[in-house]
């Protein structure tokens, strides 16, 4: 058996317990009454797959349809790839231990670009075809994948039998139903992806064919078998009545975000021009305080967990904020249980929501102000002034705290070394704000963390059509910053370049990437997201052998009316609306966030009605 294979090697790894199952919370159910299995993977560790709340939520969606069974597979650490391959051990769901080849669905959730590898990787380790049109023509051994980075699939159109854009609670369900269908019915592959293809939200990449100018950019794109011309994302139009699971799997060893995760709202009304999730998760929806509340106290009750997060784009935007916290805290510390506030923005940061933090949280506080001048801020519409800075920081030091984290990033578009030299400048300023405080916290120091990330410019956001800096800019920049701060209590952090240019070659990329990914992983690359396993040197070498420039997809301005890779796509969002606001960020003017005003993105038109509501879910 498979089971005593894996058992003979667990203690020659690091974590055994990521590979065996059998965690509290877990499902098991009885094959010869299973009509449909589901194997969802994870394209990365099992520390950092096991973190994640659309997993959670669509696991326990699955699994309670009794003839359905979901199961979880992720990423295999390097220590036990080897023992897999060495000992013939193919990839396997965490629940039965049956190898997933066996499974009618194979399907990856796609968090982050630098992962694509590893889906190659785990293809190969279960033996199943790494390209979509070498497997077999029966119905069985679906490869499916959703999650942000499928707002543009097509550098892995190749690998995948079809896509699935938008919020899943819905149609997996409905594409589950379907192939149960048609298996009863004895279909072939091709049938049921042309059924498929006729399924809002479902793109079956083999129906759409792309044609090129002598420049390189897309010249047309047909379609065949039926399928639409543009595939419309799913969402989920009431967040209080869908689906959340009331019990979690617990596992064995520590995780990335070891506690319970509680979804308090979808989508966001702030507009920032960077912003992939603000644009691809739209629209706004939130859940009512007493959903929030019903939730947290079953996942609480049912995991064991003393630790809660309260999951979204941005917590403090949620129209109820001060007496959701309120009933919530009031929750927590009566049953000794941490409650974590993620998410928080300086413009809507006050004293009364301070003083419910501190009695939940005892760290720093974190802020992203993104850009280190005024004028940037307007450029991305950040919608965040420097007064409202000092004026955040100001209560959290008269409230008792000493460290803040701010958040930026560096390469933004039109950005200046003035710009680099304000991030080092605000840094000062909040430090001088600490000393000029009668109240401040006494025999302690400030702590200014200041953490600067690459711009990488993402499909479905304003920012679409500009190229990132190079990697000889991005240094420069991160030299001067580094000169500019004159104080040990401000500290800077900042990502490698490469990294992010690989990551915007994959975000940004068409259907030609394919052959180059596949190179990439035939050279050794995986586990691309880890310093220590990324290899630029063979990237860049995968590039050249497969005729790729990097440069036309990382530095190179898209232009308005060329034809993009995900431009047959349709996220609800519109690409003249996406020009209007890149226009308009080249003037340096802002755009007020959804409250305030309508700034006809293309969302309610979609959904015939406003995109978001002030106090109820409904939209």
């Amino acid at each position: 058996m498979l089971k005593d294979k894996i058992e003979k090697h667990l203690l020659e790894v690091q974590k055994p317990s990521r590979y065996i199952g059998g965690e509290v919370g877990s499902i098991i159910k009885d094959k010869s009454k299973v009509d449909v299995r589901f194997a969802f993977c994870f394209p990365d560790t099992y520390d950092i797959g096991m973190s994640h709340l659309g997993m959670k939520i669509l696991y326990s969606l699955t699994n309670e349809r009794e003839n359905y069974w979901c199961e979880r597979c992720f990423a295999p650490g390097l220590d036990f790839e080897e023992i897999m391959r060495a000992n013939d051990i193919p990839l396997y769901a965490l629940e039965s231990l049956d190898p997933i080849k066996d499974f009618d669905f194979i399907g990856f959730t796609m968090q982050y670009e630098l992962s694509y590898t590893n889906v190659l990787n785990m293809l190969d380790l279960a033996g199943i075809p790494i390209f979509a049109k070498d497997r077999t023509e029966e119905l069985t051994q679906i490869v499916v994948a959703g999650g942000p980075c499928v707002c543009n699939p097509e550098p892995l159109a190749d690998f995948f039998d079809l896509f699935i854009l938008g919020e899943g609670e819905e149609v997996n369900l409905e594409l589950m139903d379907l192939y149960h269908e048609m298996k009863q019915q004895g279909a072939k592959r091709i049938d049921f992806l042309r059924r498929a293809a006729q399924i809002q939200g479902i793109y079956v990449p083999q129906f759409y064919h792309f044609s090129y100018n002598e420049d390189g950019t897309i010249s047309g794109v047909t379609t065949t078998d039926g399928a639409p011309q543009t595939v419309k994302k799913r969402i989920i139009k009431d967040m209080d009545s869908v689906y959340y699971p009331d019990n979690f799997v617990v596992p064995f060893t520590e995780i990335v975000h070891d506690r319970v995760s509680v979804e308090v709202l979808r989508g966001c009304i702030r507009g920032c021009r960077f912003c992939q999730a603000g644009f691809i998760y739209r629209p706004f929806r939130e859940k009512s305080t007493d959903t929030i509340c019903k939730e947290t106290k079953a996942l609480c009750e049912n995991t064991g967990y003393d630790e809660v997060s309260l999951a979204s784009l941005s917590t403090s935007d949620h129209s109820d904020i001060d007496p959701m916290l309120t009933r919530l805290i009031d929750y927590t510390v009566g049953e000794r249980v941490n409650l974590s506030l993620p998410s928080l923005r300086v413009d809507n940061f006050s004293e009364s929501l301070l003083n419910k933090i501190k009695k939940v949280r005892k760290s720093g506080l974190t802020f992203a102000a993104e850009g280190g001048t005024q004028r940037l801020r307007d450029v991305i519409n950040k919608n965040v002034s420097e007064d409202e800075i000092m004026n955040t920081c100001r209560i959290a030091f008269e409230g008792g705290y000493s460290t803040v984290k701010l958040y930026f990033m560096m390469g933004l578009p039109t950005e200046t070394d003035e710009d680099i030299v304000g991030i080092a400048d605000l840094a000062q300023r909040i430090v001088d704000l600490f000393y000029s405080i009668e109240d401040r916290p006494k025999g302690r120091g400030v702590q200014v963390s200041v953490s600067c990330a690459t711009f990488v410019p993402k499909p479905f956001t304003p920012f679409q059509f500009e190229p990132q800096d190079t990697r000889e800019m991005i240094e420069h920049k991160q030299k001067l910053l580094l000169d500019s701060v004159k104080t040990k209590k401000v500290k800077v952090s900042y990502h490698d370049p490469n990294v992010s240019m690989l990551e915007v070659i994959l975000a940004k990329g068409d259907r030609r990437l394919c052959q180059s990914i596949y190179t990439a992983w035939k050279k050794g690359c995986k586990f691309d997201s880890w310093e220590e396993h990324y290899k630029f040197d063979k990237w860049l070498e995968a590039f050249a052998e497969c005729g790729i420039d990097p440069s036309f997809y990382a530095n190179r301005r898209f232009e308005y009316d060329e034809i993009l890779p995900w431009d047959h796509l349709d996220y609800y969002v519109t690409k003249e609306f996406l020009i209007r606001e890149n226009k308009t960020a080249r003037m340096s003017v802002t755009t007020p966030h959804c409250r305030l005003k309508c700034s006809a993105c293309g969302v309610s038109k979609e959904i015939g009605g406003p995109c978001f509501a002030k106090s109820k879910s409904d939209i």
